[in-house]
């Protein structure tokens, strides 16, 4: 089983966070119901096992809270990945909801990047979650877990559904990338690492 489990703790925030690539429950308990929503939906379209429990300093915002969940997830990501080889490595994918359509297309070449291009605007969904976090999140993934990210929102105009569209493109990506297809390193180098 491609597995990992990273704690973080600091004084802003206490995550401890658990990958299974090869599937598993998830549970997600951040203090964060929007945030929240969004992990459930990676895991279930991603076909991950996903075990979250964060605590934050959300009566600072929850910048804090979101980009390290996504710093631990992209740790976890990375161990689980091992070597990466036989993997699929390069995967894209398209997910609408409802009028909003999302692309996101990743990289698990180990070298961190990402392009992120979505007019969302800087509101509030729920209890707390600041939209603007949607990028940083998606960043620290990349950065984290040594892969290239590329997420654009090609329409939309419900700002749930525009988020949400991208949280479930990257988990399909993720999905297919991730996959077994062999047992050779993706790569001319043979190695793939930053």
């Amino acid at each position: 089983m491609r597995k990992a489990t990273i704690q973080r703790a600091t004084a802003e925030t206490d995550v401890k966070l658990s990958l299974c690539l090869d599937g598993g429950e998830a549970r997600i308990r951040t203090g964060l119901g929007y945030l929240d929503h969004m992990l459930m939906q990676l895991a279930k379209h991603g076909g991950f096992g996903l075990d979250v429990e964060a605590k934050g300093d959300l009566p600072v915002d929850s910048h804090h809270l979101v980009e390290d969940v996504g710093l631990c997830l992209g740790d976890a990501l990375k161990e689980a990945l091992g070597d990466r080889r036989g993997l699929a490595r390069f995967a894209h994918a398209y997910v609408p909801l409802d009028e909003s359509l999302a692309r996101v297309v990743v990289d698990l070449s180990g070298r961190p990047w990402c392009e992120f291009h979505a007019d969302l605007p800087p509101i509030i969904l729920g209890d707390g979650f600041q939209v603007e976090m949607v990028r940083e999140f998606f960043v620290a993934l990349a950065m984290r877990g040594g892969l290239a990210i590329h997420a654009d929102l090609l329409r939309g105009v419900n700002t749930h559904h525009k988020v949400e569209a991208l949280f479930k493109a990257l988990a399909r990506a993720l999905r297919l990338a991730t996959r077994r297809e062999g047992e050779d390193v993706p790569s001319t180098k043979g190695t793939l690492s930053a």
